[in-house]
């Protein structure tokens, strides 16, 4: 039993991870390629906030008011650039924070930290605090799908001259998306501290932000169960197939090769062109 929860605890994780990052980038347009700093920060400010005594469930808001934060400050820096100059604004982002925490002693430096508490109820109680927290997220997406906000995100996706001459403020729009997906990102990271247990530099390297990005295109841009899903299978999968661990940048390049050249929609457009044929 032990087993199973530490998978679907995994599962809840990543697909919390994978989804904040679809609001900035599925729903919002903006590539980001440093998506892992956010999700870093959270952790640790979930740590170090549960190592002086503070309940994981009270410590996640923090973690998530700090990867906002940080969000907050990275979106407006980048309100002026678009496209290629946002990735490559966004990764060094994600190069910078690592740089940070390996310099920093009360951060653990290059050690990290460890000895992480375990929450309340131990391994269920985990399980249970990520589901519930990965369920209001996926809440919060959907409703913002149906929204005005999703209206405009959508708008300044498509493209942003034009949500321009609708009425729509860009730049506030788009820091909506940072400041909420990167929070997300802050819960996932501060969830994924205590399923570990130890946190270290290298757990949020580029290559996090890559899987999460993968996570994105092969799910569907833009889609919520789309992504959900394919986060949930790539982040087990290497639990069942010791090769898939590696070799995992080599599938990723070929699983956004073949999303891109075959079903740019991803699995939600292959879903959604398999249901239009059915009917006919």
């Amino acid at each position: 039993m032990a087993y199973e929860i530490t998978v679907l605890t995994t599962m809840a994780i990543s697909i919390l991870f994978a989804l904040s990052l679809n609001v900035i980038t599925g729903f919002c347009g903006q590539v980001s390629l440093g998506h892992a700093a956010f999700y870093g920060i959270g952790a640790y400010t979930a740590a170090l906030l549960t190592k002086s005594g503070i309940p994981l469930a009270l410590a996640l808001l923090p973690a998530a008011a700090a990867a906002g934060a940080v969000g907050f400050v990275v979106g407006m820096a980048s309100l002026r650039v678009r496209d290629d100059f946002l990735a490559i604004t966004t990764m060094g982002v994600a190069f910078l924070f690592v740089g940070f925490v390996r310099k920093q002693e009360m951060l653990g430096g290059e050690i990290g930290i460890s000895g992480i508490p375990s929450v309340a109820f131990g391994r269920p109680g985990l399980l249970a605090l990520s589901l519930l927290c990965t369920a209001l997220f996926v809440l919060l997406t959907v409703h913002i799908r149906r929204s005005w906000m999703g209206f405009a995100f959508d708008s300044v996706a498509d493209d942003e001259d034009t949500a321009r001459i609708l009425g729509i403020d860009v730049p506030r729009f788009k820091l909506w998306a940072f400041v909420i997906g990167t929070a997300g990102a802050g819960v996932a990271g501060g969830l994924y501290a205590h399923h570990i247990r130890f946190i270290g530099p290298d757990s949020f390297g580029f290559l996090e932000s890559i899987t999460a990005l993968v996570m994105v295109i092969v799910g569907g841009i833009g889609s919520i169960w789309g992504v959900a899903l394919v986060a949930a299978i790539l982040s087990v999968l290497p639990l069942f197939l010791q090769f898939v661990d590696d070799y995992k940048l080599l599938l990723y390049g070929v699983l956004v090769f073949a999303t891109v050249r075959y079903a740019p929609g991803g699995v939600a457009g292959l879903a959604r062109t398999l249901a239009m044929r059915i009917r006919r």
